[in-house]
């Protein structure tokens, strides 16, 4: 039985050229043990010692010394604009869903339900395909997850929307 190379370091995106690369979907980034396999075909091991979101431009280390750069892959999105484009980024942020915020659009995975609230406020969505890299977390990095992401676990989130204090029991569902 052969022993698949192993991927126990994880680099910043850096410059400089890597020997391979790896393609994969903004859920796909997300992970701590996998089997991948590169785009030249080199199946490896994945091992960080904790959950990491890879970002694109990110350098994973083989044990070996190869080094191989993640790469983002293209995937099905929603791009919306509007004359009021902050006020449609609240929305959206409001919804805890992942966001790509470029100066006149903003990318989100596609959903139904998102699509119909933002035409709704007055969005305009496109249907494209292209990769995803949406903003980091709080202080830029780790991520914000939607609401529906595999396990099932029910808290309250209490939001002030200006017409007074009042509590949302949200249905979360993060798969890792």
């Amino acid at each position: 039985m052969s022993t698949l190379p192993v991927v126990r370091e994880l680099r910043p995106a850096i410059a400089g050229r890597a020997d391979d690369c790896v393609t994969l979907t903004y859920d796909e980034r997300f992970l701590r043990r996998k089997r991948l396999v590169t785009d030249g075909g080199l199946a490896f091991l994945l091992d960080l010692p904790k959950t990491t979101s890879l970002n694109e431009g990110d350098v994973l280390c083989l044990e070996d010394g190869l080094t191989i750069r993640v790469k983002a892959a293209d995937e099905p999105l929603l791009e919306v604009s509007g004359p009021d484009l902050p006020r449609i980024a609240w929305h959206i942020g409001n919804r805890h869903t992942p966001c790509q915020i470029d100066a006149r659009r903003l990318l989100i995975q596609r959903d139904h339900v998102m699509r119909d609230m933002l035409e709704k406020i007055g969005a305009t969505v496109a249907e494209v395909t292209e990769p995803f890299t949406p903003e980091g977390g709080a202080y830029g990095h780790g991520r914000t997850h939607g609401h529906s992401h595999g396990h099932d676990h029910e808290h309250g989130h209490d939001h002030d929307h200006g017409h007074g204090h009042h509590h949302h029991g949200h249905d979360h569902d993060h798969a890792h």
